[in-house]
């Protein structure tokens, strides 16, 4: 049974596997792309198109698809309806899964195990949520990865087996010690930051920052608005009004946007209402509309290197990673404020699916405990060691007099997998269960924070009096999700502990969707 990784993409997926001698491969899609669109086609008849027939077809039934999926994970539904119902998001990315599956099973066979990547930044929730849409489509998660984080393994290992360009011989770790990376990742609905030190078998994150609400389709958005505009000053009309307008619209800025990244002039042309306007659009006038969004990525660029006490002095090498740094003013504003030519070697929309590759082989090598002589694969991976950390802090919730504040135990950029412990006391005799109230983020108000949910401790002995203690565990595992345990200390024994999650499905629920999904036939 052959294993893959998927970079599960806001605008594009792409599909990677290790041949034989363990250097990972992009998988071309049925179509013959490397690429394909996370967009989702529900056709009147109950069949399914994913990828770029879906794109095309927006353009004239915009209500029957569905895109930018990634955006909304975490939440209870797409927040419209496509096709005439309401959807979960982790179910259309299960028919963005499956799809990507079926047509990586052309090259490998059948397929069943997979690493799927999440922006750093992606919080519990959301990463919960990336696993069921895996669960969902059929898949069995071998872990998941953070994006940067397969990015730059796949950068370190591929040097490392010699398979890169001769261009990355500037990343081999050098005999004087390892080298320290930042990956800029900004994608098409995400931006991350990462920093990592890549030495000889070790890959180790020592700090994340990001933004989930940050990508390429913001920059879309802004010529989106700046043409629609533009158009009802002169007609009157808001092309934004009509659904089958600002599709083609929204179509029209993303083209003008690659083609800025070639040209330093293209045109941009809205139609709508039976009237037709031409806008010509030069590089730099799109550069000042979206001047905002770049330096928003430059401050989290320079965020990410002062948590961990670095100077830009002591990186060795910048990495661009994601479709989005296509655009000539990502790579000069790194210059600007790195000091160092951005490293562009590789394909940028690519490498993250190659990481996750490798890392499945790393994660399968881990769990049937193989260690070298088994040919070049098992040599290049074994005995690996990845080291990540936690881009948010886990706390809990307590009460103080009249604040609920949020009492930190794990921090931000912690090096994982980590777990604290803390006791807490039942309030009245006979406590059955305790509850804890799971928090993630920096501020100290719990209001403020983003909310895990709730870990009810039960299983408690009958007779337990008022005041007994009760330690509870809190862990972040190496992939980033939350883990609860629970010791009843009168008794010493452990305690029931689950996190009830807000909005997030349940098992029975899971079960309903993949049902669903098995019997789509996806084109």
């Amino acid at each position: 049974m052959s294993l893959i990784g998927i970079d599960l993409g806001t605008t594009f997926c792409a599909v990677a596997a290790l041949d034989d001698r363990g250097r990972p491969v992009t998988l071309p899609n049925r179509d013959g792309e490397m690429l394909t669109p996370s967009a989702v086609y529900l056709a009147p008849d109950g069949g399914v198109v994913v990828g770029q027939p879906a794109l095309d077809l927006a353009l004239e039934q915009p209500d029957r698809v569905a895109a930018l999926v990634k955006r909304r994970m975490g939440l209870p539904d797409l927040g419209r309806p496509v096709a005439g119902r309401p959807f979960r998001p982790e179910t259309l990315s299960a028919v963005i899964l499956r799809k990507l599956a079926q047509d990586a099973e052309m090259h490998l066979g059948p397929v069943k195990q997979c690493v799927i990547t999440v922006p750093a930044y992606f919080d519990d929730t959301r990463r919960k949520a990336t696993m069921d849409a895996g669960r969902i489509a059929g898949l069995e998660i071998l872990d998941i990865l953070d994006e940067p984080s397969a990015a730059a393994l796949a950068y370190s290992l591929q040097q490392a087996a010699g398979t890169g360009p001769e261009g990355l011989a500037a990343l081999a770790p050098p005999a004087a010690g390892p080298r320290t990376v930042l990956v800029y990742d900004l994608g098409g609905g995400t931006f991350d930051v990462t920093l990592v030190k890549l030495a000889k078998k070790r890959f180790q994150v020592l700090a994340i920052e990001g933004d989930v609400r940050l990508g390429g389709k913001d920059w879309d958005d802004r010529l989106v608005n700046w043409a629609a505009d533009k158009f009802k000053l002169q007609y009157g009309e808001d092309p934004r009004a009509d659904p089958l307008s600002l599709a083609a619209l929204q179509a029209a800025a993303e083209r003008a946007k690659r083609a800025l990244s070639k040209l330093e002039q293209t045109t941009l042309t809205v139609s709508h209402a039976g009237n037709r306007l031409v806008l010509p659009l030069a590089r730099a006038e799109f550069e000042t509309l979206t001047r905002d969004l770049l330096v928003r990525t430059r401050l989290t660029a320079q965020q990410v290197l002062n948590q961990s006490g670095l100077t830009w002095d002591n990186v060795d090498k910048v990495l661009m990673v994601g479709g989005s740094t296509h655009m000539p003013m990502t790579g000069r504003m790194l210059a600007e404020l790195t000091g160092k030519e951005p490293d562009r070697s590789l394909a940028v929309s690519e490498v993250v699916a190659r990481g996750a590759a490798i890392h499945a082989g790393i994660v399968r090598q881990r769990e049937d405990q193989i260690r070298g002589g088994a040919g070049p694969a098992l040599e290049l991976l074994a005995d690996v060691v990845e080291v990540s950390v936690n881009a948010h802090s886990l706390g809990v919730e307590v009460k103080q007099k009249a604040d609920r504040l949020n009492d930190r135990l794990i921090q931000k950029n912690t090096q994982l997998p980590a777990a604290v412990s803390r006791v807490y006391y039942t309030v009245s005799d006979s406590q059955a269960r305790v509850r804890v109230r799971i928090l993630q983020g920096e501020a100290h108000q719990a209001e403020a924070c983003i909310p895990v949910g709730e870990c009810w401790i039960e299983g408690l002995p009958a007779n337990l009096s008022k005041g007994s203690p009760v330690q509870v565990r809190c862990g972040v595992a190496a992939n980033g999700r939350i883990e609860v345990m629970a010791l009843d200390m009168t008794s010493g024994r452990m305690a029931r502990a689950e996190i009830h999650r807000p909005g997030g499905l349940t098992e029975a629920e899971i079960a309903t969707e993949a049902a669903w999904v098995r019997g789509l036939k996806i084109q």
